[in-house]
């Protein structure tokens, strides 16, 4: 029996990866539509939060190689903005995210994707530097509007009472992000941008305040949104 397993193995180990599933045989099968969509988002999440980093890494280390310290607040700033963005595609596509593909919301998650790669060029000019993320928190609220659709597709779409209690608490995140905390976000940027000009023109040794405001709000947002899924994966868990 282990000869005739291990043969089995060697032959199909030969004979390469199984085909993908035929287009045909996934009509009418919403569970691995449901899969396939779920896999295309994750992958295309990793993938343009990757290239970002590729360009936060290059400016970094043009940055530092140049002895530029003090341009070290906004990368550690780029690096969490990354991990913000890339946190909440994560835990949006496994609690939302279903047949079919919505091609919308994937386009906004490349403009912001470009939005990142040409902010983190900015290391060493902060107020464009704040100027840019505020284009990008700009875009992250147009987001999260359009992401309404999806909330109300599930509900739609379910009955079960643990999936209802997931989709409302989503939905108060949603709308806390909607009516508050992006708003206040891109009111900061906004606000950092011009207290970078000031600072420039008249207190040059207080321009760095700007870059420790925001660490402090990206870490407060980044332990609220963790607390958040933490919540949520109770009520996805079997």
């Amino acid at each position: 029996m282990a000869k005739d397993a291990q043969i089995r193995y060697h032959g199909r180990a030969l004979s390469g990866p199984l085909p993908a599933p035929r287009f045909e045989s996934l009509i009418g099968d919403r569970a691995q539509l449901d899969s396939l969509i779920i896999n295309i988002e994750l992958t295309l999440t990793s993938i343009i939060q990757g290239v970002a980093l590729s360009f936060l890494c290059e400016n970094a280390t043009a940055a530092l190689s140049h002895g530029r310290i003090q341009d070290l607040p906004y990368v550690v700033n780029g690096l969490l903005l990354i991990l913000l963005f890339w946190s909440r595609s994560i835990g949006h596509t496994l609690t939302l995210i279903r047949w079919p593909l919505d091609f919308t919301h994937n386009f906004f998650y490349f403009g912001a994707a470009f939005l990142e790669a040409v902010t983190f060029g900015q290391i060493g000019n902060p107020i464009a530097w704040f100027g840019m993320l505020t284009c990008f928190s700009l875009v992250v609220w147009l987001l999260f509007i359009l992401d309404q659709r999806l909330i109300s597709r599930r509900a739609k779409a379910t009955n079960e009472p643990r999936m209802e209690r997931l989709l409302a608490q989503v939905r108060k995140d949603q709308n806390l992000n909607i009516f508050w905390l992006v708003p206040a976000l891109i009111l900061f940027h906004g606000g950092a941008a011009w207290f970078c000009v000031e600072a420039g023109a008249h207190w040059p040794d207080w321009i760095l305040l700007a870059a420790a405001a925001q660490f402090v709000c990206f870490v407060a947002y980044l332990v609220y949104f963790l607390r958040t899924m933490a919540q949520a994966f109770t009520l996805i868990h079997p």
